[in-house]
């Protein structure tokens, strides 16, 4: 059975980093691209940044481009986020995807995990 398990989220003040973990279990963790994504009660779920399993490319949202650096440990099957120069804006429940790239059904999904950022 797939499982994905995030950790490392925390309260935290602005201008701080943090480093959130995901590891994966019970699928072939290299042949998934690892997505991060974010939600804030009342919107959307944000794709943050996401790294792809063939050519190890990545991809960020804007909205953290240049302050966030997502990164993969295929023999820990473990994707990271190391945050850094954190603003409250920030705050959000941030969730593991893990996503076949040639078939969308095999999606999995970590049960996320609470940052705050507040001074």
């Amino acid at each position: 059975q797939a499982q994905l398990v995030e950790s490392g989220g925390g309260l935290v003040q602005p201008g701080v980093s943090l480093r959130l973990s995901c590891a994966g279990s019970g699928f072939t963790f290299n042949t998934y691209d690892m997505i991060w994504y974010r939600q804030t009660p009342g919107l959307e779920r944000e794709m943050v940044a996401r790294v792809t399993s063939v050519s190890n490319s990545k991809i960020y949202s804007d909205s953290v481009k240049g302050r966030f650096t997502i990164s993969r440990d295929n023999a820990r099957n473990t994707v990271y986020l190391h945050m850094r120069s954190l603003k409250p804006e920030d705050t959000a429940v941030y969730y593991c995807n893990a996503q076949y790239p040639w078939r969308t059904e095999y999606t999995y999904w970590g049960q996320g995990t609470q940052v705050t950022v507040s001074s």
